[in-house]
């Protein structure tokens, strides 16, 4: 057992020995007895009945053999562990290759991990509804610390969670404001950055490192406050289990119950695109919705493979991940770096993420094939031009297109569209098949993907969305808040809506309602999207006005996006898409002119973005005349467009700034006039907006509050 340095202040453990009687301390290993025996200055007589919250299916026996009746389903997160652990106890559940040491555990191995880390908490004193708040990125020892204080969900406490990009105020203020007890941290690394800040201010019984050692952590302030590596937690949460079961029989110093299903599981605070994060009180009901009814888009089945990327804290990677686990498939963890080699190496069979990385695997295709010979390159996109227009026919003749006409089309046009759309489809079908055969297979080859990639956590672009159908790569895209838990609506394999979010799970409500008035509008009517269902929050933590504005009294949730439901048709193009869910871009992001007209900038900047010489773009325009655009440019490709024009010397490296802003213009004026609104004047910005720099949220969304801030006096100027 790794030795535990005895450096500890007289709060860190005052529970540890109140725990346990004479006989099951005495069955602790020695050394740990001695040391915690000193610490806590522990009177040995000391004997104290104590309640202990149980998981209910992961720690039946305990509660079984205190009068409490077990129950056989899941009632809580952790439950999911004796489940998959029984089901596919030795099959690989996790392999975690950038970490060191790299890890790979079975399921049983898992499930083990997690018991021990949550004992080891109660341990150190952990007690039921108290909060640990957990600022670590995504790898295994993240699934088992979050497991663990789930775990310590098993025990009835609560984690708040969090990445390490975070601003050290931001982390902070969600440790204050959560009121957590303690802290587990990725890295020495990241506790360095954040230690000045929370060893003067913030109050920390102990710290847990998952990963590195200790003696690289800093030690300016409360030296005082104890700290953990990742395997002394487990080491002390094993040796405790194995003396609570043997002495089980004999002692008597736990009561037991059960976690409630209404119980808070996790503090999850949102990203704060706008204003300041909420802590979002997310019950063990809200998550068990989504790991029993995520199969109806995700029919995972044991052994397959999942890549893994996101911020585990973010809830839709967390409750993918939850709902992946209780099927015995394989997670592997990789990171932006190592993207494009582990879609290569483990070819996974499903990838969850957010609409930034299918982009970037987009943009990098595109690039592959623009840099190819100009044979290659005519026939590639001579290809995907014909695939393009065959699944367009292809969609028209299964009846999965869009529509907001509530007026159902004649049986007679619906039939002669039908019957146009097939004789098309046959006639070009033979060369998307060889196109299939010729230039699809080695897109395939290099990223995997063979069964589905799921995006979430923002809007799809309609021109990636549709170069993927076009290629045969199944892209389905969903939505949700981490209010929702967060998946409400998403597209099923068998009805895969190119364009929508769609359909609403199961259990889960959508209406739309007028912007204003607040009425319920007919299907195909924009306005603001309202849900309920079974996955919405408890609420915001200490924050009763906030939640009043969000939930209404009848339990329906505000969720501040604009969009539509699409209407039911029996016959015609449309024919089975009713009832999907379409998004046209949050309510607090429409800009108002000063003309007094409505503009919702992420159409847009949509558009905008399919220019290769566009990397991000803000669009502006609250109380002006007119919309402009602040761009952060694609340098290669404006410096390769820039040379081809002529604009500059083959040879040259150097474009002057006006140049920049020519061709930027060029390009806003050949994506966006399809569009009432035309973007006016643009300032060009040198560097891009990042997590780092503040002006990204942790989920990738472009806060674009702090963008304007940031930006104020040149917008100005922009204007003048």
């Amino acid at each position: 057992m790794s030795t535990i340095p005895f450096t500890y202040s007289t709060h860190a453990l005052p529970l540890f020995y109140s725990r346990y009687t004479t006989n099951t301390f005495a069955r602790i290993k020695p050394s740990i007895r001695r040391r915690f025996c000193v610490y806590c200055q522990i009177d040995s007589k000391t004997k104290e009945v104590q309640i202990r919250r149980c998981s209910p299916l992961l720690e039946s026996s305990l509660l079984s053999g205190n009068g409490v009746v077990a129950s056989d389903e899941w009632k809580a997160i952790p439950d999911i562990w004796r489940s998959s652990a029984e089901k596919y106890g030795d099959k690989v559940a996790l392999i975690d290759p950038y970490h060191d040491p790299p890890s790979t555990m079975t399921y049983k191995q898992l499930e083990e991990a997690i018991l021990d880390f949550a004992e080891g908490l109660r341990v150190l004193g952990v007690k039921p509804e108290e909060k640990i708040a957990l600022f670590a990125d995504n790898s295994c020892r993240w699934l088992v610390a979050d497991q663990g204080v789930l775990g310590m969900m098993a025990s009835g406490a609560i984690n708040v969670v969090r990445g390490t990009r975070s601003s050290i105020e931001e982390l902070f203020q969600i440790y204050q404001h959560s009121e957590s007890v303690a802290l587990a941290v990725d890295t020495p690394e990241m506790f360095n950055r954040i230690a000045k800040s929370f060893y003067a201010k913030a109050s920390m019984r102990y710290i847990i490192l998952l990963w590195g050692d200790k003696s690289s952590l800093v030690c300016e302030g409360n030296k005082e406050v104890p700290v953990f590596t990742f395997t002394e937690v487990i080491d002390l949460g094993r040796e405790s289990r194995m003396a609570l079961i043997d002495s089980r029989d004999g002692d008597n110093q736990f009561k037991y119950e059960a976690i409630k299903s209404d119980d808070i599981a996790t503090l999850v605070y949102t990203s704060g695109t706008t204003g300041n994060p909420k802590g979002v009180m997310l019950t063990h009901r809200n998550l068990l919705h989504q790991v029993k009814n995520l199969w109806d888009i995700v029919p995972a089945e044991v052994g397959d493979r999942f890549l893994s990327m996101l911020p585990p804290w973010h809830a839709y990677e967390r409750a993918c991940e939850y709902f992946i686990f209780s099927y015995g498939v394989e997670q592997v963890y990789t990171t932006v770096k190592n993207l494009k080699d582990d879609l290569k190496q483990y070819q996974p069979h499903y990838l969850i993420s957010v609409p930034l990385v299918y982009e970037t695997l987009y943009s990098g295709i595109q690039k592959q094939i623009s840099t190819s010979s100009l044979i290659r390159k005519l026939v590639a996109l001579t290809f995907i031009r014909i695939s393009l227009a065959y699944m367009e026919c292809k969609r028209i003749y299964e009846g999965k297109c869009l529509t907001k006409n509530e007026k159902q089309p004649s049986y007679l046009y619906s039939t002669l569209e039908w019957l146009w759309a097939r004789i098309v489809a046959a006639i070009i079908f033979p060369i998307h098949m060889l196109a299939k055969k010729v230039v699809y297979s080695k897109i395939h080859s290099a990223i995997g993907i063979s069964k589905a990639g799921v995006s979430g956590g923002g809007s799809l672009p309609i021109h990636v969305d549709k170069f993927f159908e076009a290629i045969g790569v199944k892209v389905q895209n969903g939505y949700g808040l981490t209010e929702t838990s967060p998946v409400i609506a998403a597209r099923r394999p068998e009805c895969n809506v190119i364009g929508s979010a769609g359909h609403p799970i199961r259990h889960t409500k959508f209406k739309v309602v007028d912007y204003e008035t607040g009425e319920v509008l007919p299907p195909g009517s924009k306005g603001i999207l309202k849900v309920t269902g079974p996955a919405l929050m408890k609420g915001y933590y200490k924050n009763p006005s906030a939640t009043n504005q969000a939930l209404d009294g009848d339990g329906w949730l505000n969720t501040g996006d604009i969009g539509w439901i699409v209407p039911h048709h029996s016959t015609g193009r449309s024919r089975h898409s009713g009832g999907v869910i379409v998004l046209e871009g949050r309510a607090k992001d429409t800009i108002v002119l000063s003309t007094g007209e409505n503009v919702e900038p992420g159409e847009l900047e949509e558009a905008a973005m399919k220019s290769t010489l566009i990397q991000q773009i803000v669009i502006i325009g609250q109380d002006k005349r007119r919309l402009g655009a602040l761009i952060v440019p694609n340098k290669e490709e404006v410096l390769k467009v820039a040379r081809e024009l002529s604009v500059i010397d083959s040879n040259s490296s150097d474009i002057s700034q006006e140049k920049v802003t020519s061709l930027l213009y060029k390009e806003l004026n050949t994506w966006t006039s399809d569009f009432s609104f035309q973007i006016g004047p643009i300032l060009v910005v040198d560097d891009p907006f990042t997590i780092d720099n503040g002006l990204m949220t942790p989920t990738m969304k472009i806060r674009r509050d702090k963008v304007v801030a940031q930006y104020r006096n040149q917008i100005e100027n922009l204007y003048k």
